[in-house]
C-alpha cells in the first residue's frame, strides 16, 4: 500500500514553516473523515498522522480511535503490529543496522554495539537533542555488501565499528550541504 501524501507535514501556504499544532489537528480530522468508512482506512489514516506529526502522540492515537469509532486499545495495536509505526519522537536522522543472517555473520552486532556507545542510546531510542533514533532491521537486499547501515534513506555498505565517527559526520555533512544549497 502506498500513501502520497509527501506534503502531510507542510504549511497549506506552501511556506517553509512547519504547520501550527492546531493546523496539523485539523489535517488529522480532515484525514480520519476521508478514511473512517474505508475499508482498511485506519492504516492509511496513521500513515498520513505520523508523517503530520513525526510520530503517534498519545494525543493523536486517541483522536483517531475516537474518529475511527475504535477503543485506543485496538489502534494502539495496529500500531505496536507494524514496525513502521512509532508513538516515540524519532531523530532527524533514523539510524537501521541490519541484523540479517549476513550482516550479523560479518559485523552487524559490532557495528550496532558501537552506535549504541557512540550515540548513547539503545535501540528504540532518540538522543535527547532528537537528532538520531537507533533502531535494527532484518534484511535491506544488500547481503553481499554486509553489514549494512542505513540512514533515512541512505544505505551505507561495509560498514566498520571502527568508522562510526566517520559515517556519522559523513551523514550530517551531507545534510548541511543540501540545505546550504537549498539556501542559494
Amino acid at each position: 500500500m502506498s500513501i502520497d501524501d509527501s506534503n502531510a507535514g507542510a504549511c497549506a501556504c506552501a511556506c517553509s514553516e512547519p504547520p501550527s499544532e492546531a493546523e496539523q489537528f485539523s489535517r488529522l480530522d480532515e484525514v480520519i473523515a476521508e478514511y473512517r468508512n474505508k475499508a482498511g482506512g485506519l492504516i492509511p489514516a496513521l500513515q498520513i498522522a505520523q508523517s503530520l506529526f513525526g510520530y503517534l502522540p498519545d494525543t493523536v492515537v486517541n483522536r483517531i480511535a475516537e474518529g475511527f469509532g475504535k477503543t485506543v486499545s485496538e489502534v494502539a495495536g495496529v500500531i505496536s503490529f507494524y514496525s513502521f509505526f512509532t508513538r516515540n519522537p524519532r531523530g532527524k536522522y533514523l539510524i537501521r543496522v541490519c541484523l540479517g543472517t549476513a550482516c550479523y555473520v560479518r559485523g552487524g552486532k559490532e557495528v550496532l554495539d558501537a552506535l549504541k556507545k557512540k550515540l548513547s542510546i539503545d535501540v528504540g531510542e532518540t538522543t535527547e537533542d532528537r537528532l538520531f533514533s537507533l533502531e535494527v532491521g532484518r534484511c535491506f537486499g544488500a547481503c553481499g555488501m554486509a553489514p549494512v547501515v542505513m540512514v533515512n534513506d541512505e544505505t551505507y555498505q561495509r560498514v566498520k565499528p571502527a568508522r562510526i565517527n566517520e559515517l556519522l559526520m559523513q551523514v550530517t555533512a551531507d545534510d548541511n550541504e543540501s540545505e546550504q544549497g537549498d539556501a542559494q
